[in-house]
């Protein structure tokens, strides 16, 4: 090579140096002033890029949320060898999750987690081989090491390079003493981390204290992390964006808006209400405590906002419920072209389905055609969440069928939406095909496919996903172990509820609220009820769901005493007006006989639904006061409630139990004309009415106009008439039926025994006594309670165990012998003491 071809390489070399430096500056400095779409334009694969371009252009990528770019990029790192530099690497996982590509970003981690482990195994060889060479790491080095160790899930490496710092007095190097801290921390040891932080004499660096704030906030210590505030500020240290941002999290954790204001004051005294990543904490406190006027007013007060203000309100809007606000605060953005990205769109979703309004989610879904975005895996997630809550199951399989990604969010969605449409087996079968497409199910999707198993009564697959579950090591999950006890508790098998809710770590109020209405839905009231102390013994506070639940067994055992004492911590805890809680209040006052205090509820209650009419009627009802629930009924349908086949059922029943024959008549009629086609249990009312009013002959012409085949109850009305009426050869006819229906319930045979003794035919009760003995039949017996002193005793007819047996017989004689001596006159409404 000649001396002038040499020059002009290394000129030539010189200057293209020269041009991808400055390049790689102008490329920074374009993402820094936000022009994204300038800085891609900008990339060249054949300029030379130093490592800290990347970063740069992955943020570019992310926040256009352009996936398609961002893999060209990621190629591009590969070939360079740049894939497990911490800050490429990171800058590429935060990339593929902005651009909703989850998958990528998972499977990226796993591999960069697996390659640290064995980065870190060469970075302790090394650290070894300076040991013996008598080269003396620096606080840095060890701080690369503590690093790296946050990737790897063995701990005791960090342990080991704990030890080392203390040994080499290092334990003072405030680098060291955060890396150490935000070690323990990631290894949920915060008590380790705030070891390491007592024992530092020097805590001059703000960057301590923050590491020791995250630290808490990280673990959930959110008491600890504003108690370490106050400490930092009586240390007079200088407090900015980091401190501000962890303490405003630790008072969102614990809702603590007395703090969070005063945070407030120190956050503009100090001037950083401005600073985004503050102002975003600032909002979501309020949010998250319900206040959204000052998340407005602090939303109103920051000018230039980014897009990421504007999701938090949107988000704050969303999360208290004010989903026309939230489309309010999204239009305005769109106004102010404020391009939206996948957040934006996740949480316009979900207000248009809190406002019910399928158009306006059908428009957004339009919009996005002409946007990238439309292949973002997030946003397409929400999607099929918000047409599978509108019912349009159709529509979200077609988008499912189309997406070029799925990941396991995705398959949830679909999943739980076929679920919510009561489509159990195909919710069944995609959960089949998740697992065949390779996409392993989180806990959420498990549960999901149990909740297939109960809305189909199959046992049988449930217990299967259980077994997948423990295989999994699921089974302490919150989510699955609630949709297993409601699985159980539809099965029958409340032992195997109790043993899954035992296995669950971290029980929240949702897993305590499934077990109280697994034990009342299968005939343990007693168990239900005794859950209420034991969830204050752990912490919690019951809500609306467990005092709904507890009083339903409450009314069971219609144990009055428990229900008043239920009802009276209902109003000290303060709880927000339910009216489901209401409604069960009512309907627990009506089964303990309690009608005044039940119409008083019914009377206070500031919103009526069609369960709480249909509940008072039913009430009057069944204490005898026919007249009121015809009357109640009149008012109800002058409300604007238009009654269904339960109000009408409850009328009549009223009407039977008064002998209101024709008012009962009058009411199934109407309620033909009103459209609602009766039921079993209509029918049987209406026949049991005929009957009682001794029209035997039209309850069997009226059984033989019905246009279903007569079930049990119908036939057992008939015969129980008949008896009354001593009408023999219709008796026979519906025991007859009666018969056929079920031959092997005893209580058929001893309606008509006790028809042939009413009627004076001893010889065929003797009979059919024969039969019932030849057979093995029985009659369950009757059974009835009473409440005292806060305990509840049951007796069955013909039965002596109770304890109290003996006094309570001996009470019953001294009361006979009383009444033998006294004579009652109704009709002069007085008793007269017989002489001697």
């Amino acid at each position: 090579m000649s001396f002038n071809s040499f020059i002009s390489r290394q000129f030539s070399t010189l200057i293209q140096t020269h041009f991808s430096s400055s390049l790689n500056r102008k490329i920074k400095a374009l993402v820094q002033q936000g022009h994204y779409q300038e800085a891609l334009k900008a990339y060249s694969k054949q300029s030379h890029f130093s490592k800290f371009t990347f970063p740069s252009l992955l943020k570019a990528c992310a926040s256009l949320e352009n996936l398609r770019y961002g893999k060209a990029l990621h190629s591009e790192i590969i070939k360079m060898g740049l894939l497990f530099d911490p800050y490429v690497t990171a800058s590429l996982i935060n990339m593929y999750i902005k651009c909703g590509s989850l998958c990528n970003a998972v499977k990226l981690f796993e591999n960069v987690s697996h390659c640290e482990a064995l980065v870190f195994e060469e970075g302790a060889v090394q650290f070894r081989r300076m040991q013996v060479l008598n080269i003396k790491p620096d606080g840095y080095t060890l701080c690369i090491l503590l690093g790296v160790c946050n990737g790897i899930s063995d701990f005791s490496y960090g342990r080991k390079i704990h030890g080392y710092a203390v040994r080499n007095v290092f334990d003072d190097d405030p680098f060291v003493i955060t890396a150490l801290i935000d070690m323990y921390s990631s290894f949920n040891r915060p008590m380790d981390a705030w070891n390491v932080f007592e024992k530092l004499e020097n805590k001059y660096s703000i960057a301590v204290w923050n590491a020791m704030i995250n630290g808490f906030c990280k673990n959930g210590f959110w008491r600890d992390a504003l108690d370490m505030y106050s400490l930092v500020k009586d240390e007079g240290l200088e407090l900015g964006s980091t401190s501000f941002s962890s303490v405003l999290t630790a008072c969102s954790q614990g809702e603590d808006i007395d703090c969070g204001r005063q945070l407030h004051c120190d956050v503009i005294k100090s001037g950083f209400e401005s600073d985004p990543y503050v102002s975003t904490s600032l909002l979501t406190l309020y949010s998250k405590c319900g206040l959204v006027g000052e998340a407005e007013e602090l939303f109103h007060s920051i000018a230039g906002k980014e897009v990421g203000m504007w999701n938090s309100m949107i988000s704050a809007y969303v999360n208290c419920e004010c989903a026309h606000s939230a489309m309010d605060v999204y239009y305005q953005m769109r106004f102010r072209v404020i391009t939206p990205d996948s957040f934006t769109i996740s949480n316009v979703l979900v207000a248009c389905i809190m406002i019910g309004s399928f158009e306006l989610g059908g428009m957004i879904h339009g919009d996005l055609w002409k946007r990238p975005m439309k292949d973002n895996v997030a946003v397409q997630s929400a999607l099929l969440t918000m047409y599978s809550r509108f019912g349009r199951v159709e529509d979200a399989f077609d988008l499912f069928i189309e997406m070029k990604e799925k990941d396991v969010v995705t398959w949830g969605c679909m999943i739980s939406g076929n679920c919510e449409n009561k489509k159990f087996k195909e919710a069944l079968g995609l959960f089949k095909a998740m697992k065949s497409d390779g996409v392993e199910p989180d806990p959420n999707v498990i549960a999901s496919a149990i909740n297939a198993c109960v809305g189909l009564n199959d046992a049988k697959l449930g217990c299967c996903i259980h077994g997948f579950t423990i295989k999994k090591g699921f089974e302490s999950d919150v989510f699955t172990g609630s949709s297993l006890i409601e699985l159980y508790s539809k099965c029958g098998q409340p032992e195997m509820a109790g043993n899954v809710f035992s296995n669950v770590s971290n029980k929240n109020l949702v897993v305590w609220n499934s077990l109280i209405s697994c034990y009342c839905q299968n005939g343990l009231p007693d168990v239900s009820i005794s859950l209420l102390p034991q969830i204050l013994q752990h912490g919690l506070y019951p809500d609306s769901v467990s005092i709904t639940s507890i009083l339903a067994a409450v009314s069971s055992v219609a144990a009055l005493l428990k229900g008043k004492a239920i009802h009276c911590y209902y109003i000290r805890l303060q709880i927000p007006e339910d009216i489901q809680v209401e409604n069960a209040l009512i309907n627990m006052y009506l089964k303990c006989g309690c009608l005044k205090h039940a119409e008083h509820m019914f009377l206070v209650m500031s919103k009526r639904n069609l369960v709480t009419w249909n509940s008072m009627v039913a009430g009057y009802g069944s204490h005898g006061e026919c007249h009121k629930a015809i009357n109640l009924f009149n008012e109800m349908r002058n409300s604007a409630i238009t009654p269904d086949e339960v109000t009408f059922l409850a009328l009549i029943s009223s009407c039977n139990h008064a002998g209101c024959t024709d008012e009962g008549l009058n009411l199934f009629r109407l309620m033909r004309e009103n459209g609602i086609e009766p039921e079993m249990e209509h029918y049987i009312n209406i026949v049991d009415l005929l009957g009682r009013a001794g029209r035997l002959e039209e309850a069997q012409s009226f059984i033989q106009n019905m246009v279903v085949a007569p079930e049990r109850g119908i036939w057992l009305s008939l015969l129980s008439a008949c008896r009354v009426h001593c009408n023999v050869e219709l008796g026979q006819l519906a025991a007859g039926n009666l018969l056929k229906l079920d031959p092997t319930r005893g209580s058929n045979y001893i309606q008509l025994l006790n028809l042939y003794v009413d009627a004076g035919l001893p010889e065929k009760a003797a009979n059919l006594r024969a039969l019932m003995r030849q057979k093995g039949l029985t009659k369950v017996p009757g059974c009835s309670w009473i409440e005292l002193k806060n305990k509840v005793d049951v007796f069955y007819s013909g039965d002596s165990s109770c304890p109290s047996a003996v006094e309570i017989y001996d009470t019953l004689n001294r009361l006979k012998n009383n009444m033998k001596k006294v004579k009652f006159y109704p009709e002069a409404g007085e008793a007269l003491q017989e002489p001697g």
